[in-house]
Parts: C-alpha cells; sequence; structure tokens
C-alpha cells in the first residue's frame, strides 16, 4: 500500500511539474479559436478583431476556424471535447446556454454542457433589434404584428439556426405579442442578413452593430429593440417594452475554454485577451460596428453567465417547445 501510495504521489507530483512546464512555456505553436458560426455574424467579426491584439501579446498567431451549423452546437461541442492545453477556444454567444436548455426542454441528449468549459472573458452584450427591408411596408412594430396576426404562418425570417441566439430573440418578440411566424435557419449571421437583403425572408432579428452598414446605407429599417432602454446608437427606434411588448434579448460575445484547461494557462490567456479588448484594431473595429466593449474578465463573466442562466432558464421554460 504504501508503495502505492508513493507512485500516485510521485505520478501526481510529475503531471503538477509537467503543467507548470507547459504554463511557463505557452504558447509555443498558434492557437485555434473556433468560431461556430459562418463568418460575417457577430462571433466572427469580434473574434477576428481580438485575435491581432492577442497574437500581439502571445507571440503567435490566432487562427479563427469557423464550424457552423446546428444554432452552434457543431462548434461548440467540438471545443468541449478539444484537448485541454490552451490550443483551443471559443468566441461563443447566448447560444452556449439555450441550446443545452432547448435540448432538455425537447426530451433531446445535448452534444455539449456548460459545464464543459471555461469563461475566459465577455467582450461585448448588445441588445437584439428587429430588422426589415426599408423597401418594406412595414415602418413600424405595429405594421409588422398586424400583417402577421393578418397571416399567421406566412411571415418568414431567418436566424443562427433552431434554439440559436437570433432565433430565441426572434421567439420571445412572437410569444410576447402572439405571433405565428416561418423560421428559416441558417448557419451564420451574414448568411442570416443576407437571406433578407435577397428578399428570401421577411424579417431577421440581428444586433445593430452586425447591420449597421446595412441602416445606413439604408438597406434596411429597425422596427424595435429587445433591451431595457433605448439603444444608443439608434435612439429613434423604440424597444419593445415602450410598445407593450414584454421581452428583452441580448448578444453577447465571450471566450471560453474545454474546462480543464490548467489555471496557469487560462490566466496567460486572460492577459492576451485582456490586451485584445483594447488593442486598437478591436477597439476600432468595435466603433465601426457601433458596438460597445463591455468587457468582463473571468470571475465577472462567471457569475454573469450564471444569471443569465437563470433568466435564459426561465424564458425558455415558460415558451416551451418551439420549432
Amino acid at each position: 500500500m504504501k508503495l502505492l501510495r508513493w507512485i500516485q504521489t510521485s505520478l501526481s507530483l510529475l503531471a503538477l511539474a509537467g503543467a507548470t512546464v507547459h504554463a511557463q512555456t505557452f504558447p509555443e505553436r498558434p492557437i485555434t479559436m473556433i468560431v461556430p458560426f459562418t463568418p460575417g455574424g457577430v462571433s466572427d467579426i469580434t473574434a477576428r478583431p481580438l485575435a491581432i491584439g492577442m497574437a500581439n501579446n502571445l507571440g503567435h498567431n490566432i487562427v479563427i476556424d469557423n464550424r457552423g451549423g446546428a444554432g452552434g452546437a457543431i462548434g461548440m461541442s467540438a471545443t468541449a471535447k478539444a484537448r485541454p492545453d490552451g490550443y483551443t477556444l471559443m468566441m461563443a454567444l447566448p447560444s452556449i446556454i439555450t441550446i443545452p436548455i432547448s435540448d432538455r426542454i425537447s426530451g433531446r441528449a445535448s452534444s455539449f454542457q456548460m459545464d464543459q468549459f471555461k469563461p475566459i472573458a465577455r467582450l461585448t452584450a448588445d441588445p437584439t433589434v428587429l430588422a426589415v427591408r426599408a423597401e418594406s411596408k412595414w415602418n413600424t412594430l405595429a405594421d409588422f404584428i398586424r400583417d402577421a396576426k393578418a397571416q399567421p404562418g406566412k411571415l418568414t425570417y431567418s436566424s443562427s439556426g433552431i434554439y440559436g441566439t437570433t432565433h430565441v430573440a426572434m421567439e420571445i418578440l412572437a410569444n410576447a405579442a402572439g405571433l405565428q411566424m416561418i423560421h428559416v435557419p441558417f448557419s451564420g449571421g451574414g448568411q442570416q442578413i443576407q437571406a433578407l437583403l435577397a428578399g428570401q425572408v421577411d424579417a431577421t432579428m440581428q444586433t445593430p452593430g452586425a447591420i449597421a452598414a446595412h441602416i445606413a446605407s439604408g438597406k434596411l429599417r429597425l422596427l424595435t429593440a429587445m433591451s431595457r432602454d433605448r439603444v444608443p446608437s439608434q435612439p429613434d427606434v423604440p424597444t419593445a417594452r415602450e410598445l407593450g411588448y414584454d421581452g428583452e434579448f441580448y448578444l453577447w460575445t465571450g471566450v471560453f475554454a474545454p474546462v480543464a484547461t490548467p489555471d496557469a494557462v487560462v490566466n496567460r490567456l486572460r492577459a492576451a485577451v485582456k490586451e485584445g479588448s483594447v488593442h486598437p484594431a478591436f477597439t476600432q473595429a468595435m466603433a465601426t460596428q457601433r458596438t460597445p466593449v463591455q468587457y468582463l474578465d473571468s470571475d465577472d463573466f462567471a457569475r454573469f453567465l450564471q444569471a443569465d442562466t437563470r433568466r435564459l432558464d426561465a424564458v425558455l421554460t415558460k415558451m416551451g417547445k418551439i420549432e
């Protein structure tokens, strides 16, 4: 027994020593940041400029790996199963919370759980806004709701996939207003927006930053914001609450690592993300998109996630199974 305990202790010390050496030399090669959506969406346009500042801090490139599909579940599952050595990160959205909840509600086995990830930092937190083409006949939310109620099951909207971030945001509004619409899923934010611009769908729910250029060019029109207060960059757009529809949804972006990633490596990554969040490449990109940086470090982000999980769980449970 003494020999067995000595072997176990020795192995533990060797593992600890190995982890310490790894942390001291980390990173020794480029790091992959999985974006669980196709290019052009919120997580993608946040990850790419952040990667520039992180690479400056770490001395190695951050390679963006877009793995879209299933509302983000494919890329999130891949991150959860990745080797926890610090060389795989993920830029996620609230769908990291909503997908496991929706799987539970629908009686499906989920491909990942929140406890498989370690939060590194939150970068942004934007409310979602309802957009339609500027050439459409809908000038106000009342116009849109009137037509949606007059033609149940006819109006269409794009989203990032069933129970994905923009799907949930639209369903919160639809549930509050008593609407029946057709859900058209895509694998990323860029495709959702292009579908609206091309007339393939009637509406989409996005962040102001993701569609800022199309608002400025006059191609899209905003009807409402799913926030407590009006969006500073769009002060003329009323909130759903103002118009009598109870519902809020904020689309935040955050960096995660597999949960078993060593603390020393996580701390190194935290420092890199924090520096990346104030790097001119990132701050200028967010300013161009009219997206305010709302940084939260690891511990504060973890507390935020706990609160957001409770809120979204209550909302989705009330909504029940949706298609």
